[in-house]
């Protein structure tokens, strides 16, 4: 059941590629939460589509559509390329950016959710003994999201080690480079007696998803306490 030097790489890929997805997401999703959870404007329910349109439009087509933006021709692939000389396509830096497109939606959802919970009489309490509009969001209001916040991060990171369809899609299977843990169970599973790299790579997969999984439900508990404390 040890494994072997190729496989601790492909292991060791898949955590770098859903760290830095996660990284990068997580100030988006906390942004686009906020924006469904508080704000009233045109055009609301149409972003929350698009927010979590990656859970029902299949990932092959989201890796395609990455592909027609980020590619050498597309419009954010070539500026990018022009302008920096860097290249998202068949790179470990296209596989987070794919996976953390697939973990936005539960991202948004978790954080959404804490932030509709927030009771908005503590905001009120908070505005009227004299505290300002950015004062009570860091006291009062990112306190008491943090759960949804720390729960969405881990779940995004859970999603992210498990991406497949859109990441052999937009950066291919290349091996030490774009080839994460299910692209690698995959690649396996194509040859021939691959069957105990698959039990191997698979089994680190579950344990890796299931650890994620506890770790937010006890970092959400843990913070938990925060409520009783914000004022």
């Amino acid at each position: 059941m040890l494994l072997s030097a190729g496989e601790w790489g492909v292991v060791a890929l898949s955590a770098k590629v859903s760290a830095v997805a996660i990284a990068g997401t997580l100030p988006v999703a906390f942004v686009l939460a906020l924006a469904l959870a508080r704000g009233r404007f045109r055009g609301r329910v149409l972003l929350d589509a698009l927010v979590h349109l990656p859970l029902v439009l299949p990932p092959v087509v989201i890796g395609w559509m990455l592909l027609i933006a980020f590619g050498p021709s597309g419009p954010v692939g070539g500026w990018l390329e022009r302008l920096f000389g860097v290249s998202l396509l068949f790179r470990w830096t296209g596989a987070a950016l794919a996976a953390g497109v697939m973990a936005l939606p539960l991202m948004v959802r978790a954080i959404r959710l804490s932030l509709e919970a927030v009771d908005p009489r503590l905001e009120a309490a908070a505005r009227t003994l004299g505290a300002g509009r950015w004062s009570t969001f860091r006291r009062i209001t990112l306190p008491l999201s943090l759960p949804g916040i720390v729960a969405g991060a881990v779940l995004g990171f859970a999603r992210s080690l498990g991406e497949f369809g859109a990441t052999i899609t937009f950066v291919s299977n290349i091996p030490g480079e774009t080839q994460t843990l299910p692209l690698a169970i995959y690649a396996a599973l194509q040859v021939p007696g691959g069957d105990a790299t698959v039990w191997r790579l698979a089994l680190i997969a579950v344990a890796l998803s299931l650890l994620a999984l506890v770790a937010s439900e006890l970092l959400a508990r843990r913070h938990g306490g925060t409520r009783a404390h914000v004022l």
